[in-house]
């Protein structure tokens, strides 16, 4: 283990669509802020691509991309590692995930998450610093089934893609209710052609006592209504073994991980299987777990003494400066490409009173700064940032400090939940109380 002092910043979701201007306000600030930290640590959510190829059939909920110089602009605020693995890594095919590894690769930023076969997208990425090695592992739960990376074997190349984080659900019912579901697939036959399948030998048989409803939905007995999720074993022992190697390379070892999963209706909770997953990283020797997605910030906890962030939000938002999209976008909302983004924009925002530019929580995040003396976590206090929730289209988005913002008491009550306490600190700072 490093014997040396060692600080990690680290920030949530960059969903970059134009260049960031040089000296806008509160620029220096947060790049003085973040650039204490000897690792520094965000999640690209766009593809990296020269707009020469094609959108994918399906996307992450725009379509995506931004010219590689945008990593220059990451530059700006002091980032040296990254991931793009997330529900956007695949919005123009496999095509466009390469050109943003070759992005990610020609930018020197240390990055994880995706790569050429799902070996390199599941391998820890490593930065190198008088301080100590620290690794990188990166996953995302979210994501179309496609966009999974392949392993490699003696007869084909690895299939370029995400590493994966699978999750189960299964959903118990009491006896009655468990009936009403069984007596609705029968008559349906809404699993008539899985149960073809399953006769032929190509899909397994259902577990005893299970009940299937279409392809997505399975259910078995319970003594009250209750849903579960789970992390797919096969995926977090890959990930495991990822922080297993990271321990014998490294000093330190961060695990990003991309989930928009929800346990009910409150974007704001983990989903069970994401506090799982988180927990288990630790257990296997993960020193922190970043995580990011659901475009807001959920709760901190401190878990065996390592910090949990099961999303550090948004820390910049341009989802409505895509400049084009690809005509499937456009269809989308039965339009086509004669239309004007805004046009697009106004119809999926309802007259731009829904989505994300209307939900204030998308503009509110933290920037955490964890110290580390002698491979121990000794303080952690968070930066609150604001992206200009109500600004015009053309400057809102950009994070800028926000000492003592207000937003952040949401943050210090979700997180007691967790036996997290939160304070508030000098200089418009949070920290976050550590035991001994």
């Amino acid at each position: 283990m490093c014997m040396k002092k060692f600080t990690l910043t680290a920030a949530g979701d960059m969903l970059i669509q134009r260049r960031i201007p040089d000296g806008y306000e509160g620029l220096s600030e947060l790049a003085d802020f973040i650039g204490q930290g000897d690792a520094s640590f965000f999640n690209l959510e766009s593809t990296i691509n020269d707009g020469s190829g094609w959108g994918n059939q399906y996307n992450g909920g725009s379509y995506l991309r931004a010219d590689p110089s945008v990593l220059d602009d990451a530059k700006k605020y002091g980032f040296n590692m990254m991931s793009f693995a997330n529900n956007h890594s695949m919005d123009f095919c496999h095509w466009g995930l390469v050109q943003t590894i070759q992005a990610a690769d020609a930018s020197g930023i240390v990055h994880a998450g995706c790569g050429m076969s799902l070996e390199k997208a599941a391998a820890p990425a490593y930065l190198d610093l008088p301080q100590g090695r620290v690794a990188l592992i990166a996953a995302t739960s979210t994501m179309e089934a496609p966009a999974m990376a392949g392993s490699q074997s003696r007869y084909f190349i690895g299939r370029p893609g995400v590493n994966a984080l699978r999750h189960d659900e299964m959903y118990e019912l009491p006896p009655d209710l468990l009936n009403t579901v069984q007596m609705l697939a029968d008559t349906t036959h809404i699993n008539a052609w899985d149960d073809v399948y399953r006769r032929e030998g190509y899909l397994p048989a259902l577990p005893e006592g299970h009940v299937a409803l279409g392809k997505h939905l399975m259910f078995r007995e319970g003594e009250k209504v209750r849903r579960v999720s789970s992390a797919n074993e096969q995926d977090m022992l890959r990930i495991e073994r990822a922080i297993y190697e990271a321990q014998f390379q490294s000093d330190y070892i961060a695990v990003s991980i991309h989930s928009h999963e929800q346990p009910n209706t409150n974007k704001e909770c983990p989903d069970d299987f994401l506090v799982e997953f988180c927990h288990r990283c630790i257990d296997a020797g993960a020193d922190v777990v970043i995580g990011h997605g659901p475009h807001l910030l959920r709760p901190i906890e401190i878990y065996k003494g390592k910090p949990i962030f099961y999303s550090l939000g948004d820390f910049m938002l341009q989802n409505e400066n895509i400049p084009y999209g690809p005509e499937d976008m456009y269809q989308m909302y039965n339009l086509t490409s004669d239309s004007t983004m805004r046009d697009l924009f106004a119809k999926r925002s309802h007259g731009f009173k829904q989505g994300l530019q209307s939900d204030h929580r998308a503009f509110e995040t933290i920037i955490p700064m964890l110290e580390y003396e002698n491979g121990k976590l000794v303080r952690l206090q968070l930066l609150p940032v604001d992206l200009g929730f109500g600004q015009h289209r053309s400057v809102s988005g950009l994070p800028r400090p926000c000492p003592g913002a207000p937003f952040m008491e949401r943050l210090v009550e979700m997180s007691k939940a967790y036996q997290t306490q939160i304070v508030p600190c000098e200089n418009g700072l949070y920290e976050v109380v550590l035991s001994d």
